[in-house]
C-alpha cells in the first residue's frame, strides 16, 4: 500500500458514511510485449514486428498516445493502420471523464484482437506512478505520468544501450508544450515524442489516413476569414451566473426540418412540461448545432416574431465561405408571435459521425470541400480532403471539429466511406447510423449465454408451471411473422362463462438479471423492424425459435387467463408460468377466413369466434369511455425473391382480427399494469401517454375549419366524438385527413417508473393505467414487466436493481429514445423503398390531397402510397413541375431520415 486517505461523505438519505481510499502499487504488471523477456506473462498483446511505414519512424514501434489525441482523433485510432498502441490507465481514466462516447469506442478497439492495443496500468505499477507534485494541476501531473510512462516503457524494452534499430516508443502528442516539456526533461534520447497531425502524414503508404485527422487549432485558423460572422459565445462562468440571476436560460436547441434559418430551444419544465423559445436568422442561431444544450437570451418583446411559413434550404455555393443569406421580412399577426430568443452560448455540443454526400469545389485542384449531411437540421461542414474524386457520389460520414465566429459553416473532417448513393445496402446502413440503431453482430459474450442445443422442457420446468398444453391456443399474426410473441384461447366453461388466455413467450426465463445477454437487451431496447429486414433484440435463435410461440411444438409461457361472461365483463383474473403447445400459427387474412367460413366448426374456429365476439364489446366499451381511433397510413411491399427490390406497393389493410388480436393485447396489458402496480408501487415499469396541450390542436382545428367542421378537444372523449360526426359531402376521404392530421397533434408516449411520477393516464387508450407485457421477443420493457409479475406471484425471485426506482427511470429513458429512433428508422426504410418502387416506373397519375400550405410550397399527400412531399413554387403564379421527396441522389430518390415524427403508428399501443 503506497497511501491511505479517509474522508466523509453526506449520504442522500442524510448520514455520514466514513471513506478510506487505499492506493496499492505492485512490480509485477506486466508490459504486454511479445519482445520482453523479463515479465512473466501468460499471453501477450503487443507484437515483436510492430511495423509502420513511417518516413519519421523507420524502426519498429510502439505508440503511446496522450489523453488529447485519443479524445480528438479517435478515428484515426480505429482505423485498420494503427496497430501496436499502448493505452495508459491514465489517458483511460481522464478520457472516461471526459467523453462517454469516445470511452466506449475506445474500449470497443482494445477488444479487437487484430489492432493489439494493450491497456497498461501505470497508475498501481510501482516504478510508474508519480505523486501530484505542490503548486502543479491535475492536468499537467497527468501529462508528466504519461512521460514518465513511456520512458519506463523505453528502458524496459531496451535490449542494451547501443541496439539503436530495436523496438522503440513514440509518444504520440497534439500538445506543443507537452513535446517541449519531453524535450527540457532530456527524455527524447529513450522516446520519441512527434505531434500526432506529423505522424499521421508520415505514414507514406497510406495518405487516405490524413482526411481523418481532427482539425488543430493552427488549422482552423488557416481556413477562416477575418470577417466576423457570428457573436462570441459566452465563457461557461458566465453562462452560469447568467441562468442563476435568471438573465439566460437553458435549453435543448432543435434545428428545423423545413427552414435553416430557423430553430426553437426547449426549456424543460416539471414533468413533461416544457417551453418552446423561437430562434431566427443566422446570427441568433449563432453556430448551434442539432441536439445541443445552449443558454439562450429572450429579445424584447417588440423583436419577437412568428414561425415562418417559408420552406427554405440552405443552397449555399461550395466556393464561398461567407455568403449573407438574406432573411425575409414579413408583417406578421401579433397573436402569432411566438417568445423569440438568441444563443449566447454553449452549455454541451451533442455532436457525433453524420452521414450524408460530398458537394465536390468547382475550384481546381482545391482540397477543401463542403458536405452536405443526410440529415437537413444539421448544417453543412467543411471537410478537407485529397480523395474528393473517389468520395463523389458516395455516403461519407463526417466529424464536427470545430465552428470558429469568422466561418460559415463547422470545421470537420472525413470518417469513412459507407458505399455507393443509391444502394440499398448503403442506404440501410445510413438510416440506421442515423437513427442510433445498434445493429452489430451479437458478440460472443452475448451469444454465450443461449441455452445449449438441442433444448427441451425439463421435468423441473413442468413442476413450477401449469400444464396448458391441453388447451386450443393459436396465434394470429402478419404474413411471413417469425418472432412470434402471443397466442390466444377462448373456450367455454361449465358455468356457461367463458375463459379467455393470452399467453406470452417467456424471454425471462431465457434471459436472466445482469448477463452479457440482459445487457445487451437493455442496450438495444428494441427490435427495428426495415423492409426486407429485422434487427432483433435477442439473438435469432431465442427471437424466432426458442420464445417463438410456433405452432405444434412445446413453448414455455406467462399466460393471463380471465374468466368473462358473455357481455366481456372480467369476473376473475390469474397470471401463471405455462407450458403451452400452439395448434396454429394464422396470419390476420386465414384467420379471418375462418371465422367467415360458416362450414368451419372446428375447435380453433370455435375459439376465434369467441375472441372476436369479445373483443367488438371490448373496443365498443373503450370507444365509449373516450378511446381514440386515429389513423396514418401503412404501406406493405411485396419483395423480389431474388433481387429483394420492391415489385409491388399498397396500403395495409386492417380486418377485424387485426382489431381481434389488438384487444386482448391491450386488455393484458391493462392487467399486468395494474397486478404490478399493486404489489410494486415504487418500482413498477408502466407506460403513459400525456395529454396534448391545447396548441398541438391548432392545425388539425384550422383544417376542419376550412370545411366549416367542429372539432372539440376539451378531452379525449370529446375528439373522439367529434371525429366521428365530422363528414364532408362529396368529400369522403376528409374524415381520414382529419384523423391522420388529430394522429400528428398527439404527444409520444413513454415509459415510466411509477416511482417517479403521478400521472398514470393513457390519454390514447382512455385507461387509467397502462404497461407492457405481451411483446417480450422484441421490447426489453416487457421482459422487466415479465420480471416483476413474476415476483409478484411467487414465480420468480427478485434482485436489487429491479427495486431501485432511479435505475428504473434511468432504464425507462433508454427505452423512450431506443423506441423513438426504432419507429423513425421503420419510416425512413419505408419511404426508402417506396422511393425504389418509383425508380423504373416514370411518371403516373394519383390522387393527392393537401396537408398543409406555406408561403412558397404545400405539402401533399398521396393516400395510395403513403407518400407526403413538399411541391415548390417557382414564382406566383407557377408551381415547380415535380414533388421533391427530400434529398436526390443518383439513381433514386432517397428520403432524409426524419427525426421529428410526423405521425405515430397506426397501431394501438399494444
Amino acid at each position: 500500500m503506497l497511501k491511505s486517505k479517509t474522508f466523509v461523505k453526506k449520504t442522500r438519505s442524510g448520514g455520514v458514511m466514513k471513506i478510506v481510499r487505499e492506493h496499492y502499487l505492485r512490480d509485477d504488471i506486466w508490459c504486454g510485449s511479445e519482445a520482453c523477456t523479463e515479465c512473466k506473462q501468460e499471453s501477450t498483446v503487443l507484437q515483436t514486428d510492430a511495423c509502420m511505414e513511417s518516413s519519421l519512424c523507420s524502426y519498429p514501434h510502439y505508440l503511446i498516445p496522450d489523453t488529447n489525441v485519443v479524445l480528438h482523433q479517435i478515428d484515426v485510432l480505429e482505423d485498420a493502420v494503427i496497430r501496436n498502441v499502448i493505452i495508459l490507465q491514465t489517458v483511460l481514466q481522464e478520457v472516461r471523464h471526459r467523453s462517454a462516447p469516445v470511452y466506449k469506442r475506445l474500449k470497443d478497439i482494445i477488444h479487437e484482437k487484430e489492432k493489439h492495443f494493450y491497456t497498461f496500468t501505470n497508475e498501481h505499477h510501482r516504478e510508474t506512478f508519480i505523486e501530484r507534485e505542490p503548486g502543479e494541476s491535475a492536468n499537467d501531473r497527468n501529462d508528466r505520468a504519461i512521460r514518465v510512462a513511456a520512458k519506463w516503457y523505453s528502458q524496459h524494452l531496451k535490449t542494451s544501450e547501443s541496439d539503436t534499430d530495436g523496438l522503440k516508443v513514440v509518444l504520440l502528442t497534439n500538445d506543443q508544450g507537452n513535446k517541449q516539456k519531453a524535450e527540457e526533461s532530456g527524455l527524447l534520447y529513450l522516446f520519441t515524442c512527434i505531434l500526432v497531425e506529423e505522424y499521421i502524414k508520415s505514414l507514406t503508404a497510406n495518405p487516405e489516413l490524413v482526411d481523418r485527422l481532427a482539425l488543430s487549432n493552427d488549422d482552423k485558423n488557416e481556413i477562416t476569414s477575418s470577417k466576423v460572422l457570428f457573436p462570441e459565445h459566452l465563457p461557461l462562468s458566465r453562462i452560469q451566473a447568467g441562468i442563476k440571476s435568471g438573465s439566460f436560460v437553458q435549453g435543448t436547441f432543435r434545428a428545423s426540418r423545413d427552414n435553416y434559418l430557423e430553430a426553437t430551444v426547449f426549456i424543460q419544465g416539471e414533468g413533461e412540461d416544457g417551453t418552446e423559445i423561437l430562434i431566427q436568422g443566422l446570427q441568433n442561431l449563432n453556430r448551434a448545432v442539432h441536439q445541443d444544450v445552449v443558454a439562450v437570451q429572450l429579445l424584447p418583446r417588440n423583436q419577437w416574431v412568428a414561425p415562418s411559413s417559408v420552406v427554405l434550404q440552405d443552397e449555399g455555393a461550395a466556393k464561398d465561405d461567407n455568403v449573407e443569406e438574406e432573411e425575409e421580412e414579413k408583417a406578421v399577426n401579433i397573436t402569432a408571435r411566438k417568445a423569440t430568443g438568441k444563443v449566447v452560448g454553449i452549455i454541451k455540443r451533442n455532436w457525433r459521425p453524420f452521414c450524408g454526400m460530398l458537394n465536390v469545389s468547382q475550384i481546381k485542384e482545391s482540397t477543401r470541400h463542403l458536405f452536405t449531411p443526410a440529415d437537413r437540421r444539421i448544417p453543412r461542414i467543411r471537410i478537407e480532403t485529397r480523395q474528393a474524386s473517389t468520395l463523389a457520389g458516395q455516403r461519407i460520414m463526417v466529424s464536427i471539429d470545430g465552428w470558429p465566429k469568422d466561418s460559415r459553416y463547422p470545421n470537420g473532417h472525413f470518417v469513412r466511406s459507407l458505399g455507393g448513393a443509391g444502394e440499398k445496402d448503403t442506404e440501410q446502413e445510413v438510416l440506421l447510423l442515423e437513427h442510433d440503431v445498434p445493429h452489430q453482430a451479437f458478440s460472443q459474450a452475448v451469444l454465450n449465454f443461449l441455452p445449449k442445443m438441442p433444448w427441451a422442457i425439463t421435468p423441473e420446468d413442468m413442476v413450477r408451471r401449469e400444464d396448458l398444453r391441453h388447451l386450443t391456443v393459436c396465434s394470429v399474426d402478419p404474413p411471413g411473422c417469425t418472432d412470434i410473441d402471443d397466442a390466444l384461447h377462448c373456450r367455454e366453461l361449465e358455468n356457461g362463462n367463458l375463459e379467455v388466455g393470452v399467453h406470452i413467450a417467456d424471454v425471462s426465463h431465457f434471459i436472466r438479471p445482469g448477463n452479457a445477454l440482459d445487457k445487451e437487451a437493455a442496450n438495444r431496447g428494441t427490435t427495428v423492424y426495415l423492409c426486407g429486414k429485422r434487427i432483433d433484440m435477442v439473438p435469432e435463435l431465442l427471437s424466432s425459435n426458442l420464445c417463438s410461440l410456433r405452432s405444434n411444438v412445446e413453448r414455455l409461457a406467462f399466460s393471463c387467463i380471465w374468466e368473462m361472461n358473455h357481455e366481456a365483463e372480467i369476473l376473475k383474473t390469474r397470471f401463471t408460468k405455462s407450458v403451452i403447445n400452439s395448434k396454429a400459427s394464422l396470419t390476420y387474412a386465414e384467420a379471418q377466413m375462418r371465422i367467415d367460413d360458416t362450414n368451419k366448426n372446428d375447435d380453433i374456429t370455435k375459439s376465434l369466434r369467441g375472441l372476436n365476439k369479445l373483443a367488438k364489446i371490448l373496443k365498443r366499451q373503450r370507444i365509449e369511455k373516450g378511446a381514440l381511433t386515429l389513423s396514418s397510413l401503412e404501406v406493405r411491399f411485396h419483395m423480389d425473391s431474388e433481387t429483394h427490390d420492391p415489385i409491388d406497393l399498397q396500403t395495409k389493410e386492417l380486418m377485424e382480427t387485426n382489431s381481434m388480436v389488438e384487444e386482448f393485447m391491450l386488455l393484458a396489458n391493462i392487467s399486468v399494469a395494474q397486478k404490478i402496480y399493486d404489489e410494486f408501487q415504487e418500482c413498477a415499469l408502466l407506460r403513459k401517454h400525456p395529454a396534448p396541450p391545447p396548441s398541438n390542436y391548432d392545425i388539425l382545428l384550422k383544417a376542419a375549419k376550412s370545411k366549416d367542421v367542429a372539432i372539440y378537444t376539451d378531452t379525449a372523449k370529446a375528439l373522439a366524438d367529434s371525429l366521428d360526426v365530422a363528414k364532408v359531402d362529396g368529400f369522403p376521404y376528409f374524415n381520414t385527413l382529419l384523423r391522420i392530421l388529430a394522429t400528428r397533434c398527439m404527444m409520444q408516449a413513454v415509459y415510466f417508473c411509477s416511482g417517479m411520477d403521478n400521472d398514470f393516464h393513457h390519454y390514447g387508450l382512455a385507461s387509467p393505467i397502462y404497461t407492457h407485457f405481451t411483446s417480450p421477443i422484441r421490447r426489453y420493457a416487457d421482459i422487466i414487466v415479465h420480471r416483476l409479475l413474476a415476483v409478484a406471484i411467487g414465480a420468480d425471485s427478485t434482485y436489487p436493481d429491479l427495486m431501485d426506482k432511479h435505475k428504473q427511470s434511468a432504464l425507462c429513458n433508454n427505452l423512450n429514445y431506443r423506441h423513438k429512433m426504432a419507429q423513425y428508422a421503420q419510416r425512413a426504410s419505408v419511404a426508402f423503398h417506396t422511393q425504389l418502387f418509383f425508380k423504373s416506373r416514370g411518371i403516373l397519375n394519383e390522387e393527392g390531397f393537401v396537408l398543409f400550405v406555406r408561403k412558397n410550397a404545400i405539402i401533399v399527400l398521396i393516400p395510395k402510397f403513403g407518400l407526403e412531399g413538399t411541391v415548390f413554387f417557382d414564382s406566383k403564379d407557377k408551381v415547380a413541375p415535380s414533388i421533391v421527396f427530400d434529398e436526390e441522389i443518383p439513381g433514386v430518390s432517397v428520403p432524409v431520415p426524419d427525426a421529428e415524427p410526423q405521425a405515430k403508428k397506426p397501431k394501438l399501443d399494444r
